[in-house]
């Protein structure tokens, strides 16, 4: 049971904080170029595990959804700087500060899921 209250209270968290997560996101990114962004993203391969759309995917373990990340600007760098898991790691010789910006604003500029108006969340 209180593993249940952990979990519940930790999806509440993150629910509660998507709001301001998306302003804190807006504020510490620096300014890059969504169009750019996705010719970076789709060249370099990011799409052969996180999806051409960002979804995410399962090619070597499930690779996190990227659309919409809830991830700020500066741990997204981090991540590709040094990766945490089966990423591989891209130097500042590999891809460029302004081309993570610009992979970010592709990213963040991509819709997301969105679940459908008749989907139930509990079942009867």
């Amino acid at each position: 049971m209180r593993k249940v209250a952990k979990l519940f209270g930790a999806a509440l968290v993150a629910a509660c904080a998507g709001g301001i997560g998306t302003l804190a996101r807006a504020q510490d990114a620096p300014a890059g170029d969504a169009a750019e962004g996705k010719r970076v993203y789709l060249a370099v391969g990011c799409f052969l595990c996180h999806g051409r759309s960002g979804q995410g995917g399962a090619l070597n373990g499930p690779a996190p959804i990227l659309a919409r990340t809830a991830m700020p600007f500066d741990g997204f760098k981090g991540q590709l700087r040094q990766p945490a898991n089966e990423m591989p790691a891209y130097s500042e010789k590999v891809m460029t500060d302004k081309q993570i910006a610009d992979i970010y604003a592709f990213v963040e500029s991509l819709p997301g899921r969105r679940p459908t108006k008749d989907m139930k969340i509990f079942a009867d």
